[in-house]
């Protein structure tokens, strides 16, 4: 196999009624899920799948208080737990070959000498869920995103068992969820996502997709990055830009040394934006260039000083009228997932910190239109995990919303290796804390 230990797992929180539903043991759910884990492993993907307790933990419940009346939260959690590491060694049980041989039941230790492609987890200790243990697994592993396999493709608006018309929500963040679910853990809690795993998930930022485990198509469609059927909780919404949230002025203070909206950051922002435009003529000597997600237009503004025709892109609004009125004209309100120009305009087509702000689905489709326009050189300038740069003088911007290691990206670009060639050290480019990925049209 074929998979390297350095790259981040997918962390995938099994319902338990995916695998035990009312009626029995659903093996053939469980046989897709094999050959769909076992397809990825040979793909070099790793997994960490936690079991959830499903309808069996409910049905010991249940129980329990048929026979004696009241129980305690404790014993009702006990008993949850206990089912889902029954479930948990069945899924053991079937990837034993290929899953380390300790089940994940203490969350306190890191799992230590992960060799193997699977790695199962089960319930903890009262009080915590399989999800909250999902979401540990996901810091304590560097994931990048968890997804929540249940019986529903999503979360929805209200509850489609009572409503018909209920609709499935594309797209919601963490304090919208925490208004949906509350703040309270009850065992046997049956929600999207539980509201004490909930609030870990918004301190660290993570992307989670609830989506149906019956449809492994789609669970490809997922992991592939590609349009998908599902709900995307994230820590904000990315659907307006930089310039368009209120988070951005007041709140967001992401640079530790440097006010952005002070009188030095904006001096410093003009000066980098001179010395990247005077980068990117010397290093490329293009007669035109074309920015994604240009913002205020500062670096068009100084290539076309350096004579160059320059021309930017962005789908915010509020940057288009908060731009200088002599730049305006080179300016497009655009999307970068659908360029509105034709192929091979561009000498030069760049990003700057643009992608690392993009849902999974859409960095692909960017990507392909930067080549698409490109008649030579394309570059991306990505903030990754592994930059020292960055950590000393920036706090986490949690609208980087795929924030990846190096890596991770290189393996994105590589799927365009049939159009594009990734230069390495062959044009010196002022890049600091960010990644920088050079390619050249074939």
């Amino acid at each position: 196999m074929f998979f390297n230990k350095k790259d981040p797992p997918i962390v995938i929180s099994v319902g338990g009624s995916l695998i035990v539903p009312n009626g029995g043991i659903d093996t053939k759910f469980l046989a897709n899920l094999n050959h769909f884990i076992r397809a990825q492993v040979a793909k070099g993907r790793r997994f960490i799948l936690i079991a959830g307790g499903g309808k069996i933990a409910r049905h010991y419940q249940e129980a329990g208080r048929t026979v004696i009346g009241n129980i305690n939260d404790e014993d009702l959690d006990w008993l949850g737990i206990h089912a889902t590491r029954f479930n948990a060694h069945l899924l053991r049980t079937i990837f034993q070959d290929i899953a380390h041989p300790r089940i994940i039941t203490n969350y306190d230790k890191k799992l230590s000498n992960w060799k193997e492609p699977v790695a199962i987890g089960a319930g903890w200790k009262p009080g915590w869920s399989t999800d909250y243990d999902a979401v540990i697994l996901a810091r304590d592993f560097r994931a990048n995103l968890v997804i929540n396999l249940s019986n529903v493709e999503g979360i929805y608006d209200k509850d489609p068992k009572k409503y018909p018309e209920a609709k499935i929500i594309n797209k919601i963040t963490w304090d919208e969820v925490e208004k949906i679910i509350g703040t309270e853990w009850r065992p046997g809690l049956n929600a999207p996502f539980d509201p004490i795993a909930t609030p870990l998930a918004k301190r660290l930022g993570l992307t989670v997709i609830v989506t149906s485990g019956h449809n492994f198509n789609n669970l490809e469609k997922i992991i592939e990055g590609k349009s998908f059927k599902g709900t995307v909780i994230t820590p904000f919404r990315i659907d307006s830009s930089y310039y368009d949230r209120e988070y951005y002025f007041g709140n967001k203070d992401v640079h530790k040394l440097i006010k952005p909206d002070s009188g030095i950051g904006k001096l410093v922002y003009e000066f980098f934006s001179s010395l990247n435009a005077l980068n990117y003529k010397l290093s490329f000597k293009p007669k035109s260039s074309l920015e994604l997600g240009c913002g205020l237009g500062k670096i068009v503004k100084y290539l076309r000083m350096f004579g160059v025709d320059a021309r930017g892109i962005d789908f915010s609004k509020k940057a288009y009228e908060l731009a200088e009125k002599e730049i305006k004209p080179y300016l497009l309100i655009a999307e970068a997932t659908r360029l509105p120009f034709k192929d091979n305009e561009f000498d030069l087509v760049y990003s700057h910190n643009l992608l690392e702000k993009l849902e999974y689905d859409k960095i692909r489709k960017t990507i392909k239109e930067s080549i698409r326009v490109s008649r030579k050189y394309i570059v991306h300038r990505i903030f990754t995990k592994e930059s020292l740069l960055y950590q000393l003088f920036n706090k986490r911007d949690f609208s980087d919303i795929s924030f990846f290691y190096r890596r991770q990206w290189e393996k994105i670009f590589s799927d365009f290796s049939d159009q594009v060639s990734i230069l390495r050290k062959k044009i010196s480019l002022l890049s600091f804390s960010e990644t920088k990925i050079v390619l050249k049209k074939k």
